[in-house]
């Protein structure tokens, strides 16, 4: 039986939201597939007990922002070790930079990658012209593994080496640094909360007093709660959140700035401007537009 593009779309489409913490989002079953059906019910059934499992151990778990072809850049010198690299070595590794200077390079790397890179060095310290592609596997400060294909050089004129990837990273947008952790039940609420704002950001905010009563709390614990997981107020949440929608609504669609701000939540584009400004240092207009549209 051919497959549902449709559904196989809707399986890789689940499989992103989960990776980027969205475990609410559910696949419909099909009538013409019943293989892919069983993976959409495991999919569903999985996504459903982490997020329980999450729940019970009083975790908020919410969207990861999701940012793709981040490029790294490693500097060494010539004993292969980091002289100097780019901000985004830190994020994708997770090591201070004070660890990360003079450091051999292959201590970042896996075993098998080690020898990988032995092979690497070896053509570099024979070759003054070499540049080379190959595929090494990093370990970042939690032994967590991250594959990319690197670009490395040696620079003209330089005893330099230049190792350079591109890799994609999940940025938390809460912190995980809180000394206290609320009780399971206000967890629950906050997730319940964030969740509603979320998908509700074209419409009007409710009060603190009408949420509270929304989500069967009162309004000290919601704000408190709120604020101890995310680190601001439910309001200035809710206009960041709607104001992303609008810059990737805006980047992404050919729609006028008039009809962007209304499904935004913004009855007024004027208010939508000025807010927009404050947040990104320029107004909505000024913002490039895909020309591929």
């Amino acid at each position: 039986m051919n497959p549902n593009p449709n559904q196989i779309k809707a399986i890789y489409q689940m499989l992103f939201e989960m990776a980027t913490g969205n475990l609410s989002f559910r696949i419909s079953e099909a009538n013409d597939n019943p293989e892919l059906n069983k993976i959409a019910r495991t999919l569903n059934q999985l996504s459903q007990e982490l997020k329980t499992i999450i729940l019970k151990i009083g975790f908020i778990n919410p969207h990861y922002s999701y940012q793709n072809l981040v490029q790294n850049c490693f500097l060494l010198n010539e004993n292969f070790e980091i002289v100097s690299f780019s901000p985004t070595v830190i994020d994708m590794l997770n090591y201070n930079q004070e660890k990360l200077h003079k450091l051999d390079f292959e201590k970042i790397l896996t075993a098998q990658s080690v020898a990988v890179w032995k092979i690497c060095k070896d053509e570099l310290q024979q070759n003054k012209e070499y540049h080379s592609t190959t595929q090494l596997v990093f370990k970042d400060s939690q032994n967590q593994l991250i594959p990319a294909f690197c670009s490395v050089t040696k620079l003209i004129l330089s005893n330099k080496i230049l190792v350079s990837n591109v890799t994609t990273i999940l940025f938390d947008i809460t912190s995980d640094k809180a000394n206290t952790i609320p009780k399971k039940t206000d967890a629950v609420i906050i997730q319940e909360v964030y969740e509603y704002i979320m998908a509700h950001l074209e419409e009007p905010l409710p009060t603190l007093k009408e949420l509270s009563k929304l989500f069967g709390t009162n309004e000290f614990k919601l704000k408190d709660g709120f604020r101890h997981f995310f680190k601001t107020s439910i309001y200035k949440f809710y206009t960041e959140e709607r104001l992303k929608q609008a810059h990737v609504l805006i980047q992404q669609t050919d729609l006028p700035l008039k009809e962007i701000a209304f499904m935004s939540g913004f009855n007024d584009y004027t208010n939508f401007s000025k807010a927009f400004k404050k947040q990104y240092h320029f107004p909505p207009s000024d913002l490039k537009r895909d020309t591929n549209l």
